[in-house]
């Protein structure tokens, strides 16, 4: 069999690892001293801490759904919830997506919102290249003054017609007009988002998902790759180990450091250190009980952009007592800015752990997959092959990160 390296223990590198252990003699280089990256947990005063985002499991892939359920027990490890997302406008929840509960917000706004929604309607506009397009030609000015601007401001911190649609399509509620007021006329919920109903595990959160799929995998921990050659055929990792193929699902922000390969050029690698990236600072929070899986808050007097439930995904999430949220910031924020977050939302909260991550979310401009597509290229010759949310700079979650490890097994040469 052939030895295949694979640089990463994150949701990325475990699934394909497994797909692939009857093919290649596989070893995974891990950094850290656990697995998970993105999705990995830690347990504060009885509450679960997702450190970034909360991870909850769907797919609209068969495929991933068939892999997925190969390793898991889904009646007896998981539980099954709707997702109950609300969005705070004011001191008011309203549901998410906004624009399929327009009926809920005052009657101003309502009105203003249904007599642009018509007139858009009326007008044929081509297609949109951008998020920002793809808002102003949907949904009117008023919805996107009450949500779309500055929550989108606020999350990716760039105006939304420089993000290009085709990134955030597939993760984003993209509605025609005739659905948007059929959903407020006959009230019917969302269900076309992967994640309108989702699985989770009944104990563990995410560490869990990733704790079961490290089993059974040569898995070397407190591992950085610092260097990468190829030589006689061979990829060489830190001078030492060896091997015919290598994955990488690391940041590709820092291949050209690391990798010693001819045909890197200099434009290449510029364009690799202009790609850009947010960071995510959560705040684990005791809450009163409440109905809600997500919060959007597009408000503009916190810097805040959501509130992830997690303590209302598993009883087993909290300490018994209270529940619990992860209060979501992008990038690094003080404490100060923190704290007086805590204060202005209307509901009290008890901050009890927070952690600052430096890359969270890749943002993509209009010619960052052709760039990460040149680099894909580059290696394939060589049996190198780039997997993952920042290996190929795309936003992914954790299906479109085992569909993409799917897609990639189907590639790699015996």
């Amino acid at each position: 069999m052939k030895r295949l390296g694979i640089i990463g223990a994150g949701i990325s590198g475990l699934a394909l690892a497994h797909l692939v252990k009857k093919r290649f003699a596989v070893t995974v280089f891990e950094s850290n001293s656990r697995p998970g990256g993105l999705i990995q947990c830690d347990r504060v005063n009885g509450h679960l801490y997702h450190m970034v985002g909360g991870h909850v499991f769907n797919s609209k892939r068969q495929d991933v759904l068939d892999f997925f359920w190969s390793l898991f027990n889904r009646d007896q490890e998981f539980l099954k919830a709707e997702r109950n997302a609300a969005i705070l406008l004011g001191n008011t929840f309203v549901g998410y997506p906004l624009e399929n509960h327009i009926y809920q917000i005052d009657f101003e706004n309502a009105r203003n919102i249904i007599c642009e929604l018509l007139r858009k309607k009326a007008n044929l506009n081509p297609a949109p290249k951008s998020l920002g397009e793809f808002i102003d030609s949907t949904f009117g000015e008023t919805l996107n003054n009450l949500y779309f601007s500055p929550y989108n401001q606020k999350i990716w911190q760039r105006d939304a017609h420089s993000i290009p649609i085709s990134w955030l399509q597939g993760k984003l509620p993209m509605p025609k007009i005739e659905d948007v007021l059929c959903s407020n006329i006959l009230r019917q919920q969302e269900s076309g988002m992967v994640h309108s109903t989702f699985y989770y595990p009944k104990a563990g959160g995410s560490q869990f998902l990733a704790d079961r799929l490290s089993e059974g995998l040569d898995i070397r921990y407190d591992c950085a790759i610092e260097k990468i050659s190829r030589q006689a055929n061979q990829w060489t990792l830190n001078d030492a180990q060896k091997f015919d193929c290598l994955v990488y699902t690391g940041n590709v922000r820092r291949l050209p450091q690391a990798i010693e390969i001819k045909g890197i050029s200099e434009r290449m690698k510029k364009g690799i250190e202009a790609l850009e990236y947010h960071g995510t600072t959560t705040v684990l929070c005791e809450t009163p009980k409440n109905p809600y899986s997500w919060v959007y808050l597009p408000n503009k007097e916190y810097p805040a952009h959501r509130m992830i439930m997690t303590g209302n995904f598993s009883p087993t999430n909290t300490d018994g007592c209270t529940s619990s949220a992860t209060l979501e910031f992008t990038n690094r924020v003080s404490d100060s800015e923190i704290s007086d977050t805590l204060i202005k939302l209307p509901f009290p909260l008890k901050a009890i752990a927070q952690k600052y991550t430096e890359c969270t979310y890749p943002v993509q401009s209009e010619g960052t997959r052709s760039l990460i597509s040149q680099i894909k290229q580059l290696l394939r010759p060589y049996g190198g092959f780039l997997l993952g949310r920042f290996a190929e700079w795309e936003y992914y979650n954790m299906d479109a990160a085992i569909g993409a490890a799917l897609d990639l097994q189907q590639e790699m040469p015996d």
